[in-house]
């Protein structure tokens, strides 16, 4: 299955609105409405599943747009789970570009890779000097007393062209999941970078199952491993907790979910 999203905002008269907003199966956008979106200055979208997905050989790409100014939260409302096809990979592409003072928090549920699957995702964002971005991430290797399948997840930030973070980790090879150097033998992993228009002086940090690590241009990258999700959660914002002015930095970009 190949599909292609599109979504856009725009700051207008102090509050951002979206301006476009296309989808195909099986990917959905859901904007909030009514009191809530009305209360608040930041646009929020869901990212809803409308079939199985992905599935080997399917083809998702989402494109947005955070204009300069505007404030932009997508967010997840169940996990996905990559499942296995007919021998072809399947691939989810989100590709993102934030104006001048834009902020984009992207938030979505667990990726659950399953037994034979073999998926691929791709997060490409181009930021403004000026704009910032929280992105969060959570791979599960296999449900409950499975083997995972295969992964790869690239994530390139770049601003205007030139490298904030550029990283490729992979599951789904049993030497490689069990080596300290990555998985060590954990079933979850969490990243999460965060990038605001003023990151401060943040020094490298590490704890039981979580790293921070800034960045050499701009932001900080958290890295988690556990047994559960929710685990590598805590242990992320345990992580971001070590942020100088890290309640600012968080709330800077969005929802602290």
């Amino acid at each position: 299955m190949r599909a292609r999203a599109s979504l856009a905002v725009e700051l207008r008269d102090g509050r951002t609105v979206v301006t476009v907003l296309r989808a195909q199966a099986p990917l959905a956008l859901v904007p909030r409405r009514g009191a809530a979106a009305a209360a608040s200055p930041d646009a929020v979208v869901h990212l809803v599943g409308s079939a199985s997905t992905p599935l080997a050989g399917d083809d998702v790409r989402l494109d947005v747009t955070v204009g300069p100014g505007a404030r932009l939260v997508l967010t997840g409302v169940a996990a996905t789970v990559a499942l296995p096809g007919a021998g072809r990979p399947s691939r989810t592409v989100l590709s993102c570009t934030v104006g001048d003072g834009g902020a984009l928090t992207y938030l979505p549920e667990p990726t659950v890779v399953t037994g034979r699957a073999d998926h691929e995702t791709v997060l490409d964002a181009d930021l403004a000097p000026t704009a910032s971005l929280r992105a969060r991430d959570l791979l599960v290797g296999g449900r409950t007393g499975e083997r995972p399948g295969r992964y790869r997840g690239t994530v390139r930030i770049t601003e205007r062209g030139l490298p904030l973070l550029v990283q490729t980790q992979e599951i789904g090879d049993p030497d490689l999941d069990g080596s300290p150097a990555h998985l060590a033998g954990h079933r979850v992993l969490g990243t999460e970078v965060l990038i605001g228009d003023d990151d401060g002086d943040t020094r490298p940090a590490a704890g039981e199952g979580w790293s921070l690590s800034p960045l050499a241009v701009r932001g900080v990258l958290a890295t988690a491993v556990a047994h559960d999700a929710v685990t590598a959660g805590r242990r992320l914002a345990e992580a971001l907790s070590c942020m100088e002015g890290a309640e600012g930095a968080v709330a800077a970009t969005g929802t602290g979910r």
